[in-house]
């Protein structure tokens, strides 16, 4: 929520603060409020606590922190007790008609949480602490009356004796609770420790999850464990050398040089590789160690490590988890390209109905692809835009299920998948859905299953790995997709490697079809892909627009204001998709109703309104959203539930609940990573120079057009774009060679 919007806060707003003086200072305090909280600030406040008593001297001042919550051991929680220690901000603050001194913390220097130990302060703690779920104050009570300072001992470990003491004394769901409730609470030593040495509470969290007790322990034999949980490499190094670690690791400790090794592979990782080089590796490892003999140890250091594997034939780089994914993949499709020639006398039959049922005559090499589709337990339909692909998979697919095969249709987004369902007649569902139902298996009324993937250019190396572990070995795959297009977000290029490989039968469909009345998207496309600058950048329905860089977002925004309904913008930086969205609102929606909504007590508004077009950045596969899904704002009317409405582009209706309202954006301009998969009536490109910016990206995003696209940019960078080699062809992927060469 960055443009999330607090108002009537008094505690973020210092208007009517008398004084302000800059102090260092220390306080404990219990937490009365926690106002604001999101991904990238937490705000609380708290009353300072008396010693030995619940009671406070509340009544001369109160406390506010406001802190990242990566640098807070827990998220704050009323009932709390807190020790802060910084630099405040004094100030005097109208509430209502009294005039209250408040002290704030800005990201203090020290911050720890405390479970309270003893008496009243528990007491109240439980019974105000929403994680000990109906455990109220005359529970508690009686609780610390009956167990005292056994409390912690026996709630500290979930065992049958715990459980069969405490079965006494409350119900079996108040027992559930009080485990439960505790174990946030437990390791609260350890994340303060951790908290202390500058260690995210997002990377504490995953660490106790894998090391539980033995965390810190961990740390202290390995300080760079922490890079396997997501803390970077600098990070850990700056954590060493401000703490006692300083005089256990030196710099060409085998420790920190295997990490940097390690750091280094990750890093090839995101951009795509599933293996690399020395060569490649050396410039990272320069720039991580800065010594460059202590580079050539930290090849020696990092030999024979769990995280990867050195192929001493090739000299490759070998991620084990990136490996291990290919390996499952490659046998996998292998063993069912050994099952051809299938295409028997009852799939003959199946064919020839399902080309009776056409309205027109198939091509030789469209009725080709069908065949092959319908010979083989694997198979590829590849083509660009206007090639007939689904024309071909519609006809495979009636065959199939003529011939009793159970159809499962997938997409990578929502969008696509109800594209796919339009253009098949089958039932669809995205990836995500499939992979969270039951796995596809033979049962005795449906012995024959058919897995058909579309858009499969945009399947990562980790998505395949797990479909082909999701379905029985029997399943028969269809591959579609245009190999050419913008590779996966993720490691690997399964459908481009698949092609390359000439493992898997495929079927290249090339010859655009051209009918009447054609917007000549499909040729003006493939000349891009080709590396062919088109003669005339502006023709039929291509509209090409000599723009400025410094102008490129307000002309988008002008264009999409001529046909608002059918439009999508299509960056390629976050940051120009930004400025469009921004232009664009002001332009189509400036006066509707905002998104407001309560929040402990406290009005808030997202600078989202009415009818805005939306876009989600996250998966919350359970609400029917993923990254990518876009929809309409048609409702902002607030309930106990949740604080508004969207519509799908599917048609589903969303709730705006608090985890949903973070992933939200406006969506009026996407990325292109973002609207991959899907298509638009009327495409307007933002085409910019830059590093994500190639052949394959101006492919992709002409081909996400229906009818109409409009260009907007350089012919210099046009040109310069579309002469020059792909990125994608640049990415490393071992999975072609594993498929060439591994036995079935």
């Amino acid at each position: 929520m960055n443009e999330t919007k607090v108002q009537n806060m008094q505690i973020a707003n210092c208007a009517n603060a008398s004084a302000q003086i800059a102090q260092q200072a220390a306080e404990q305090l219990r937490v009365t409020s926690v106002p604001y909280s999101s991904s990238t600030m937490v705000i609380f406040t708290g009353v300072p606590l008396a010693k030995d008593s619940y009671k406070t001297n509340s009544g001369k001042y109160f406390v506010t922190i406001k802190a990242d919550p990566d640098s807070i051991p827990v998220q704050p929680a009323i009932g709390q007790h807190w020790s802060v220690n910084g630099t405040r901000l004094i100030g005097e603050v109208e509430t209502g008609d009294f005039v209250m001194q408040q002290h704030t913390y800005e990201s203090p220097e020290h911050i720890e949480c405390n479970l309270p130990e003893t008496g009243e302060q528990l007491i109240r703690f439980i019974a105000k602490e929403a994680d000990f779920k109906g455990i109220g104050e005359s529970k508690a009570r009686m609780l610390w009356q009956q167990l005292g300072k056994e409390f912690h001992s026996i709630v500290r470990k979930d065992t049958p004796e715990a459980r069969k003491r405490l079965r006494g004394l409350l119900s079996e769901d108040s027992v559930n609770a009080l485990f439960e409730g505790y174990t946030k609470y437990k390791n609260l030593a350890y994340c303060n420790w951790m908290t202390d040495h500058k260690i995210p509470a997002s990377i504490q969290q995953r660490l106790l999850k894998h090391h539980a007790e033995r965390s810190i322990e961990a740390i202290k034999q390995n300080p760079y464990v922490l890079i396997g949980f997501g803390m970077s490499f600098d990070q850990v190094d700056r954590m060493v050398a401000n703490s006692e670690f300083k005089l256990m690791i030196t710099n060409c400790d085998h420790r920190r040089l295997s990490a940097a090794l390690e750091t280094a592979i990750r890093k090839e990782i995101e951009k795509g590789h599933t293996y690399t080089t020395q060569a490649c590796l050396r410039p990272y490892l320069t720039k991580l160690i800065k010594n460059k003999e202590l580079v050539t140890e930290a090849f020696k250091a990092g030999h024979n490590k769990a995280q990867y594997i050195l192929n001493s034939d090739n000299g490759y780089y070998h991620p084990t988890a990136q490996l291990l994914m290919e390996s499952v993949v490659a046998k996998r499709l292998k063993a069912l390209a050994s099952q051809n020639n299938l295409y028997d006398e009852n799939a003959n039959n199946a064919y020839i109905s399902a080309v009776d049922e056409l309205p027109y005559e198939l091509t030789p090499m469209q009725s080709e692809a069908v065949v092959t589709c319908l010979d083989n337990a694997v198979s590829c339909i590849t083509g660009g835009a206007g090639t007939g692909k689904t024309t071909v998979l519609r006809t495979a697919l009636r065959a199939y299920h003529q011939m009793g095969f159970e159809i499962h249709a997938v997409a990578l987004s929502g969008r696509a998948a109800m594209r796919l369902h339009e253009s098949i007649g089958f039932i669809t569902s995205t990836i995500a859905k499939l992979l969270r139902e039951d796995a596809i298996e033979p049962t005795p009324d449906k012995q024959k299953h058919l897995l058909v993937i579309d858009e499969a250019s945009m399947i990562d190396l980790p998505t395949m790995y797990r479909l082909v572990n999701h379905i029985h070995p029997s399943v028969r795959i269809v591959f579609t997709g245009d190999p050419d297009q913008l590779p996966p977000i993720g490691c690997g290029k399964v459908l481009a490697d698949i092609v390359l490989s000439k493992a898997i039968a495929n079927t290249m469909l090339d010859i655009v079809k051209r009918q009447e009345g054609s917007t000549g998207i499909p040729e003006y496309s493939k000349l891009i892909n080709q590396g062919i600058v088109p003669d005339k950048l502006s023709t039929g329905a291509i509209h090409f627009h000599e723009t400025a860089k410094s102008d490129i977002a307000q002309v988008c925004c002008d264009l999409f204001l001529q046909s608002t309904e059918n439009s999508r913008v299509m960056a390629p930086t976050k940051a120009l998709v930004a400025a469009i969205n921004k232009l664009t609102q002001e332009a189509v929606n400036p006066n509707g109703c905002r998104l407001e909504f309560e929040m402990h007590g406290e009005r808030f508004f997202q600078n989202l309104r009415l009818n805005d077009a939306i876009l989600f950045t996250q998966n919350h596969y359970d609400k029917g959203i993923q990254n990518g899904s876009l929809g309409t704002l048609t409702s902002v009317e607030s309930s106990s539930e949740s604080y508004g409405e969207v519509t799908l582009d599917t048609g589903d209706k969303v709730e705006v609940t608090k985890p949903v309202l973070d992933c939200m954006e406006l969506g009026y301009a996407v990325t292109l990573h973002k609207a991959q998969g899907s298509q638009f009536p009327r495409i307007i490109i933002a085409l910019k120079k830059g590093k994500i910016v190639d052949r394959a990206w101006l492919y992709t995003a002409i081909t996400r057009a229906e009818a109409e696209i409009h260009i907007v940019g350089s012919s210099d960078d046009l040109r310069i774009i579309t002469e020059a080699q792909s990125n994608s062809h640049k990415r490393n992927s071992y999975l072609v060679e594993l498929l060439r060469y591994i036995v079935p």
